[in-house]
C-alpha cells in the first residue's frame, strides 16, 4: 500500500495537479462568474446534484476548490466549503443546522464578533444561546435543552486563551446526539486537528495564520462527514427543502453524497442563496500561505513562548495567559491537545491598569496597533476597548477579558527586536 503524504507536503500539494492544457505547476486564479455546460441534461445534473462541478462561483470556482480540497486533507474531514469571511463561515454553519425555535450551547470565551452574533442577532432569527464556562464541560451539558442543535467553543479563547478539554466535550455532544463544532482560527491543522478529538464541524478563519499576511479575508467550513443527520430533531435535513426541489439533505442524496450532508446543504442553501463567496483572487492568496503554514505557525508558537516567559518576569506586569506557560490555568489540557505549540498569541495585564495598557499600546513602535491576528508581522490590541467592545463589562468578564488586558499576536520578527519593543513600550507606563 502506498504510504499517504505527509501533512507538510499536503500543505503544497493536496488537492492540485499542474493543469493537463496549459502545464502551469502554479495554480490558475479562475476570474470567471460562471461556467459553460457540455449540456442541457449536464446542467440539469449538475443543478440537480446528480453530477458535482462548476456552475457560477457564488457555489464554487476552480481555484477555491483546491483550497476547499487542501483544508478538507489537512483537516482530516470529508468536504470543506470557503466562504467571503470567518464570520460568514461561522453564521452559515449555524443557519444551516439550526432554524427558529432551536437553541444552541457555546463557551462564553468568544472572539467579540462571534458572541454578538449569537447574543444579538441570532435571536432575531429565532435562535437562542446559553453560555457557559469552557474550563467545566459538564456545564455543557446542563445547558442543553430539548431544542438544542449544537455545541460550540474555539480551539482557544479569543482573547482569553482558555483551552477546552475537547475529548469530555465530544462525548457529551455525542451522547446527546448533537453536532460538535470547533472553531480552530487559533490552532490551525498544524497545532490541533479537532476532527481527532470528535469535531463534527471545524471552522477556520482563512484571514489568520492560515493566509497569514494580512492581505486577504475569508473563512472556510469542514465537515468531518461523521454526524448522523437522520435523527428527526434535525427538521431541516429530515423534511422536504423547498429551497432545493424538496429533497431530504439526510435521506435522497446518493449513498457517496451522504456523508457531506451538511456541507452541500451549507453550500446550496445558504451559501447559494444568501452568496457570501470567496473570490478566486482571495483563494488563491491563502493557498500562497498554507504552502509556508507548518513553518510559520511553529515559528509564531517558538517565539510567543519566550514573549509569555518574558512577560511573566516583568515587574510592570500584573499577570499573563499563555497555554504554553506552566502555571496557566489551561497548561495541563492544553498540554494534552497541543503537541507541536501552543499558538502565537499571548495576553496580559499591566500593573497601572486600563490606563496603563492604553499607554502601553501607544508606546509600541515595532507592533503593529490593529484588530487582527495571524499576521507575519507582530500585533497588539487593547480588546475591551476595540473588538470585544460591543460586550457589556459582565460579558466581557464572564469571557475572561478584564479591562486591563491587551492581546498581543506575536510575529515573525527577530525576537530580541520583539522583546525590545515591548521593554521600552512597558517603561513608558
Amino acid at each position: 500500500m502506498a504510504k499517504s503524504p505527509a501533512f507538510e507536503t499536503n500543505l503544497i500539494h493536496a488537492g492540485q495537479k499542474p493543469d493537463p492544457t496549459e502545464r502551469s505547476r502554479g495554480v490558475a486564479i479562475h476570474r470567471t462568474s460562471s461556467f459553460v455546460f457540455n449540456s442541457a441534461k449536464q446542467a440539469a445534473d449538475l443543478f440537480g446534484l446528480r453530477e458535482l462541478g462548476n456552475i457560477y462561483t457564488r457555489l464554487g470556482n476552480p481555484t477555491t476548490g483546491i483550497l476547499e480540497d487542501r483544508i478538507t486533507v489537512l483537516e482530516g474531514g470529508a468536504a470543506s466549503v470557503a466562504v467571503a469571511s470567518g464570520t460568514a463561515a461561522i453564521f452559515n454553519t449555524i443557519i444551516t443546522i439550526a432554524k427558529q425555535g432551536d437553541h444552541i450551547v457555546s463557551a462564553s470565551n468568544l472572539y467579540g464578533g462571534t458572541y454578538t452574533q449569537f447574543d444579538a442577532i441570532l435571536p432575531d432569527f429565532g435562535i437562542t444561546t446559553t453560555f457557559v464556562d469552557v474550563t467545566n464541560p459538564a456545564n455543557f451539558e446542563k445547558a442543553i435543552q430539548p431544542n438544542t442543535k449544537l455545541i460550540y467553543v474555539e480551539s482557544q479563547g479569543n482573547p482569553a486563551l482558555d483551552v477546552a478539554d475537547f475529548d469530555a466535550i465530544a462525548a457529551i455532544a455525542k451522547k446527546h446526539k448533537l453536532p460538535f463544532v470547533v472553531d480552530a482560527t487559533f490552532t490551525t491543522p498544524v497545532l490541533f486537528k479537532a476532527i481527532e478529538h470528535g469535531a463534527n464541524i471545524v471552522i477556520n478563519s482563512l484571514t489568520k495564520w492560515i493566509g497569514g499576511h494580512g492581505t486577504a479575508i475569508g473563512g472556510i467550513v469542514t465537515d468531518a462527514g461523521n454526524f448522523d443527520w437522520t435523527d428527526p430533531k434535525f427538521e431541516q435535513f429530515n423534511r422536504p427543502d423547498k429551497n432545493y426541489h424538496g429533497l431530504r439533505w439526510a435521506h435522497d442524496l446518493p449513498a457517496p453524497l451522504k456523508p457531506i450532508a451538511f456541507a452541500l446543504r451549507f453550500r446550496t442553501v445558504p451559501l447559494r442563496n444568501l452568496g457570501a463567496s470567496l473570490s478566486p483572487d482571495s483563494a488563491w492568496i491563502f493557498l500562497q500561505g498554507l504552502e509556508t503554514l507548518n513553518l510559520r505557525v511553529l515559528r509564531h508558537s517558538e517565539n510567543t513562548l519566550k514573549v509569555a516567559e518574558w512577560l511573566e518576569k516583568h515587574s510592570k506586569v500584573a499577570w499573563v495567559r499563555y497555554p504554553g506557560l506552566k502555571k496557566d490555568p489551561t497548561h495541563k489540557v492544553a498540554s494534552k491537545y497541543l503537541k507541536n505549540g501552543f499558538g502565537g498569541v499571548v495576553v496580559f495585564g499591566v500593573k497601572s491598569g486600563r490606563a496603563g495598557g492604553e499607554k502601553f499600546i501607544d508606546s509600541l513602535k515595532l507592533f503593529s496597533h490593529l484588530a487582527n491576528v495571524g499576521d507575519a508581522k507582530s500585533l497588539a490590541l487593547h480588546p475591551a476597548s476595540t473588538s470585544h467592545s460591543q460586550l457589556t463589562e459582565e460579558q466581557q468578564k464572564a469571557g475572561g477579558l478584564p479591562p486591563e488586558l491587551v492581546r498581543l499576536s506575536i510575529g515573525l520578527e527577530n525576537i530580541d527586536d520583539i522583546l525590545a519593543d515591548l521593554d521600552q513600550a512597558l517603561a513608558a507606563t
